[in-house]
């Protein structure tokens, strides 16, 4: 099979896992349809995470495991991807990610009401204002997504450098980097960092996701321009070696 056809697979299958896992759980788990079956803020984030780090070891190999556009413009403009291959990675992630939110939404329909309610509860939609957890302003929502996308961008750029972290445990800090920007923004935004999760649970919720979803596809871009500008500078400096008495 060519990589033309491999990478863009992977990629959407990653985005779709990652959808499941983090969505999923955020929709199944978190008490809406079971008293006392919640994992909370903590579970959530670790489900968004586990399922990023699981899918690196997966499919790393293959396309780098980006399942993230925002990642794919952090690589693009840190000219570790080649513009020509970005086009590709972009599609595969929005239809893997709606892919698996319509997984959900065909779970939920097995038992009648589940979905309705699942849409009634925001489908683990991010949202400002009255539709922000907390109810955050949109201001609070935009400063939040650009810093916390900026920062997670920056971990994986980090990771993925040919100087950085030992080989194989790259997963292990972007899976973790994404465990710690949710636990941070959840109760804000309820977490985006990533347009293509943002856009698949708006399209099943319907309503008013669909309305905001522009937010959560402009902030993590923006915040991966900060992170990509942030990395050419601090990635162009010398090495760092050991001081020398003279």
């Amino acid at each position: 099979m060519s990589d033309n056809i491999r990478i863009p697979l992977a990629e959407a299958i990653g985005t779709a896992v990652l959808v499941i896992g983090g969505a999923g759980t955020a929709i199944f788990a978190t008490g809406g349809f079971e008293d006392g079956l919640s994992v909370g803020i903590l579970g959530v984030s670790l489900a968004f995470g586990l399922s990023l780090l699981t899918m690196a070891y997966l499919i790393g190999r293959i396309s780098g495991c980006h399942i993230n556009p925002a990642i794919t413009v952090g690589m693009l403009l840190s000219r570790k991807l080649d513009a020509a291959k970005a086009v590709p990675y972009f599609v595969a992630q929005f239809i893997g990610g709606i892919i698996g939110a319509g997984i959900i939404a065909l779970i939920l329909s097995g038992t009648e009401g589940y979905f309705a309610a699942a849409q009634d509860a925001g489908f683990a939609s991010n949202g400002y204002g009255a539709h922000s957890p907390a109810g955050f302003d949109l201001l609070s929502v935009a400063i939040i997504e650009i810093v916390v996308t900026a920062i997670f961008v920056l971990i994986v750029l980090g990771t993925t450098d040919e100087d950085g972290v030992p080989k194989g445990f790259g997963p292990i800090a972007a899976g973790f980097g994404l465990a710690l920007v949710h636990m941070i923004s959840i109760p804000v935004s309820n977490t985006s960092v990533n347009p293509a999760r943002s856009l698949a649970t708006a399209v099943y919720q319907g309503d008013w996701a669909l309305g905001q979803v522009w937010a959560f596809i402009v902030f993590p871009v923006i915040g991966a321009l900060v992170a990509a500008g942030l990395w050419l500078v601090v990635d162009s400096q010398p090495t760092a070696t050991t001081p020398t008495n003279e």
